[in-house]
């Protein structure tokens, strides 16, 4: 596990909460950060079960950002995925976990190290967690969210799939 924090944005959550394996990020990383927009993000549907996941899993902390102000530099993005990578830098994060292709140039800039949805169920394949990755990815885009072809072509070559 890292010994610095793991912060997420709301994706990454919500495609693994629709699939019933948020275990996965516990068991990967023990401790996960958001802030509070992306825990308002998470609560804009089906509030009452995910509100409940929220108070459950206790190892998802809302943690907030001590300097508001630093989001204007992220033009372009939403309040949670700049609140994620201000977030990231106030913490020192290992790692941060994001899908949106303009947030992930603004943290590779950054120079934030980070991973997607499908950067997850790969490692928790290589860690032994999923035997496979290819019916989590199925799963996830039966609840509704798109991953481009190509990139789960070449997830799915990684995975040995």
């Amino acid at each position: 596990m890292p010994d610095k924090p793991v912060i997420a944005n709301n994706t990454p959550l919500v495609a693994l909460w629709a699939i019933g394996r948020l275990d996965i990020l516990k068991s990967l990383f023990g401790e996960i950060l958001i802030p509070p927009s992306v825990r308002d993000e998470f609560l804009a549907t089906e509030k009452e079960a995910r509100s409940k996941t929220l108070r459950d899993e206790t190892w998802i902390r809302v943690v907030q950002i001590q300097n508001a102000k630093r989001t204007q530099a992220y033009v372009g993005l939403d309040t949670g995925e700049s609140e994620v990578l201000v977030l990231a830098e106030e913490q020192n994060a290992s790692l941060v976990l994001i899908d949106e292709q303009k947030a992930r140039r603004f943290a590779e800039r950054l120079g934030l190290p980070l991973s997607g949805t499908l950067g997850i169920l790969l490692l928790a394949k290589e860690e032994k967690i999923i035997s496979t990755v290819a019916p989590l990815i199925r799963k996830i885009q039966q609840a509704g969210l798109y991953f481009h072809n190509d990139l789960m072509e070449r997830v799915l070559k990684l995975a040995g799939e």
